[in-house]
């Protein structure tokens, strides 16, 4: 199951690495909060199933979040991916699909955790910047990290050339995460990601 909000373009690399077989996963259904997302076109394309909970219909986080766990849980995934998905998750969803709901996000967590991160990057003078995929806590962008991508950060770069180029890592690491768990090879110990019982990050 994958929720998106957007364009759905880390949505198009994973189907397109389970379409070509490199990634044994099934993609049960694509969620959406908004009704016009490209996402939701890319998924039809792809022969899977869609829905739509706009959060603009419900008067609490709560109802919201209570709406997408019905609909989820009726496709009984055994992971969540959150793709783009532009809304902060309350506690209790987040428990409900604790060490199976997943998140990318654009910066090398714990650096520039929430919004506009390449332009943050910038402001601070790093040298490299990149994207994490991470479990999902109640912490915001706080879970523990399964992979990560990095690119130096140029001279010449603004906000958006360096979102372009981290973006070309995410359709890459995010597909592989997922396989990772698919293939049972991931575990959490102490607050730490396991890949094939050694530490995912130490590997990659």
């Amino acid at each position: 199951m994958v929720l998106i909000s957007g364009r759905g373009s880390n949505l198009q690399s994973i189907i397109d690495t389970i379409s070509d077989g490199s990634l044994p996963a099934e993609m049960r259904a694509v969620l959406s909060n908004e009704p016009d997302a490209y996402g939701l076109e890319r998924a039809r394309r792809a022969g899977v199933e869609t829905r739509v909970v706009n959060h603009r219909d419900y008067k609490s986080r709560r109802q919201f979040d209570t709406a997408l766990m019905n609909i989820i849980d009726e496709f009984d995934p055994g992971l969540v991916v959150l793709a783009g998905f532009m809304r902060i998750l309350t506690p209790a969803f987040v428990n409900h699909y604790s060490g199976r709901l997943m998140n990318i996000h654009p910066s090398l967590l714990p650096d520039f955790p929430g919004l506009d991160t390449h332009q943050r990057a910038l402001d601070a003078g790093v040298k490299e910047h990149g994207a994490s995929v991470h479990f999902v806590t109640p912490d915001l962008d706080g879970g523990p990290v399964i992979v990560q991508a990095r690119v130096p950060v140029k001279e010449s770069d603004d906000a958006d050339t360096l979102a372009a180029r981290v973006l070309e890592r995410e359709h890459v690491i995010y597909p592989q995460a997922i396989r990772w768990f698919a293939e049972g090879r991931l575990t959490i110990e102490n607050g730490k990601v396991l890949l094939d019982g050694m530490p995912s990050l130490d590997r990659h």
